[in-house]
């Protein structure tokens, strides 16, 4: 299960393990629901990466803190440092690559 990520408790999960994956979204947004259900996916496949979700709408530090202009986006950090990104909707094999390739 993805965890919920918040202004206050980023920090604490960017040091939890070497990667981790977060999906920047909202409630009222569709294509956020999409790439959810991928996140979700992901966070139950991959047990030793920090995956979750963080509500832009309730978390504007974190948004501003890594420029998010469009939802859904998702980053991708190594060790506390944002190291790609995806925006938009793409294939759960696309999102699992970028993964793999920070192992």
């Amino acid at each position: 299960m993805a965890i919920e990520i918040t202004d206050s408790n980023l920090s604490e999960v960017l040091k939890t393990n070497t990667i981790s994956v977060i999906d920047f979204w909202a409630a009222w947004c569709g294509p956020c629901k999409i790439v959810g259900a991928i996140i979700e996916q992901l966070a139950n496949e991959n047990p030793n990466v920090s995956i979750g979700k963080l509500n832009v709408e309730e978390n504007s530090n974190a948004s501003t803190l890594f420029g998010i202009k469009a939802i859904p986006t998702t980053l991708f950090f190594k060790n506390g440092v944002m190291v790609d990104r995806i925006v938009g909707v793409r294939s759960k094999a696309d999102f699992q690559a970028k993964i793999n390739a920070l192992r």
